[in-house]
């Protein structure tokens, strides 16, 4: 396993990181069988852990809580807080000061531990003040409940205004973003990554498989495409043009890295990891045989010649599907480009 530094902390990251969504009742519900992936992966000499209050309604960080007992000082910690934790109440999510200061206590209860190495951003706010959420991260780094901070899913220009905003008032900056990032899902190279680059940002890409996509399993005679609790189907229909074209480009990636002597997951990850603006992709294994699947990734360098025709058939800074790009939504709808 290779490491990377986080940003400018001085913190070292393998170049895979463990992505918790998929343990819990959104993915293995079996939690000694999720307990033994986790031990899997740190044995593999993955140091990072990536999970969110939200996954599996709080589920997933008690299990890498569990996990991580006696081997809590070997990982650098990462969860997120912003998505809702509960359907009646409408403060009990988002980026506000009441609701950081009370849900981070709920993840260091889950997760069992004092301390949060990287709490993030789960996604940015349009009503929200980005220096009332930084306020109230600052004061938790300094009671030492969190280490450094992180975005996800923020557009370039969302990642310099948070970035203006500590400067110009002394807070605490994002250290880390987090966006989605995948052959099939190419948007954040015009900006989000040569941005976090310009100021010093580690960036922890997910879905590098592009939510299942990348996994060989959905090919040109796949009826359905893949779905679950955490992935609504109505993104995946198979009719769908921007779909068809996903698929026709699955077909020549599986050619292409069948000449290469590689499964189709590890030509995926390879993608990510070797892009010199990502610290680190977050996998998202459900079973043992899938982290498996992924782990080879991190020992594998493509050549050029590769990643040209890779190129070839999904363009640099390309989104196969535009509905994929989950970062900034709010700022790139076409209502808000006319008013």
């Amino acid at each position: 396993m290779q490491y990377r530094p986080l940003g400018r902390t001085g913190v070292q990251v393998s170049t895979l990181c463990l992505g918790a969504m998929m343990f819990g009742p959104w993915g293995n519900e079996d939690e000694a069988d999720s307990v033994r992936i986790i031990h899997r992966a740190l044995d593999a000499g993955i140091n990072f852990v990536d999970t969110a209050d939200v996954y599996s309604a709080g589920a997933s960080e008690e299990i890498v809580g569990k996990a991580l007992r006696d081997r809590r000082e070997d990982v650098v910690l990462a969860t997120k807080f912003f998505m809702p934790m509960g359907e009646d109440d409408p403060n009990r999510r988002g980026g506000s000061r009441r609701w950081i200061v009370r849900e981070v206590e709920e993840s260091l209860r889950r997760l069992g531990t004092d301390h949060i190495d990287l709490y993030q951003v789960h996604r940015p706010s349009a009503d929200t003040d980005v220096s009332e959420t930084l306020g109230a991260l600052t004061d938790l780094v300094r009671q030492g409940k969190i280490r450094y901070l992180g975005s996800s899913s923020y557009s370039g220009s969302q990642i310099v205004e948070a970035q203006w905003t500590s400067r110009e008032r002394h807070l605490e900056r994002f250290v880390t973003e987090q966006p989605p990032y995948s052959i099939l899902v190419r948007g954040i190279e015009e900006d989000v990554l040569p941005t976090a680059r310009r100021h010093g940002m580690g960036t922890l890409t997910y879905s590098p498989l592009a939510g299942g996509w990348l996994s060989g399993r959905y090919r040109e005679d796949t009826s359905a495409g893949p779905a679950s609790a955490a992935r609504p189907p109505a993104r995946f229909a198979m009719d769908s043009p921007a779909n068809r074209r996903k698929l026709e480009a699955v077909e020549q990636l599986a050619l292409l890295a069948e000449e290469a002597g590689l499964t189709l997951i590890e030509l995926a990850v390879a993608f990510v990891v070797n892009h010199p603006g990502v610290t680190s992709a977050i996998i998202g294994p459900r079973t043992m045989e899938q982290l498996d699947a992924f782990l080879p990734a991190a020992e594998v360098a493509l050549p050029a010649d590769v990643l040209d025709r890779i190129d070839a058939i999904v363009a640099p800074g390309v989104t196969v599907n535009p509905a994929d790009n989950s970062y900034g939504d709010f700022e790139l709808r076409p209502e808000q480009r006319r008013r």
